[in-house]
């Protein structure tokens, strides 16, 4: 299930990219998932757990793809129960976040309103509230009365 909570979290990892580069490990990357995910948000194709193909830069590192996606693929893959920030994500992200979401229970922190729209299957527990969301307009409505305190 997909945990929001929204503001400064104590032990969050406010800058997931840095986090990324020093923790992923090569499996991650040549996972489907990943694979899935490089591919739709990035627009670029896994070659190896050390090569990616990006249509814009060429050939990149695993530590030059999107912070985006590194924050998505640490929800994914990493184990240390830490919570990432999701702000450092793109509204594009938003799909993939639910989806990890459905495959694990997944504690996520944000700073801004995300755009769940594009996603017809979001349920979400609001942390800062206790309620559970089940569609965009709900998630939409709660998110504000959070940022308006």
């Amino acid at each position: 299930m997909l945990k929001i909570m929204f503001g400064d979290m104590e032990n969050a990892v406010y800058h997931p990219p840095t986090y990324f580069d020093n923790q992923y490990e090569d499996e991650w990357i040549t996972d489907p998932l990943s694979v899935a995910m490089i591919r739709d948000i990035d627009r670029s194709e896994v070659v190896g757990t050390h090569l990616i193909e990006s249509p814009v830069l060429g050939p990149i590192s695993t530590k030059e793809i999107s912070g985006g996606v590194k924050t998505l693929i640490l929800m994914a893959f990493d184990e240390s129960g830490r919570i990432f920030n999701a702000s450092a994500c793109g509204d594009n992200c938003a799909g993939w976040i639910v989806e990890i979401g459905k495959r694990k229970d997944l504690t996520i922190n944000l700073h801004h309103v995300m755009n769940f729209s594009a996603v017809p299957e979001l349920e979400a527990l609001m942390l800062n509230t206790g309620r559970l969301v089940h569609s965009y307009g709900e998630y939409l409505e709660e998110a504000l009365k959070i940022k308006e305190r």
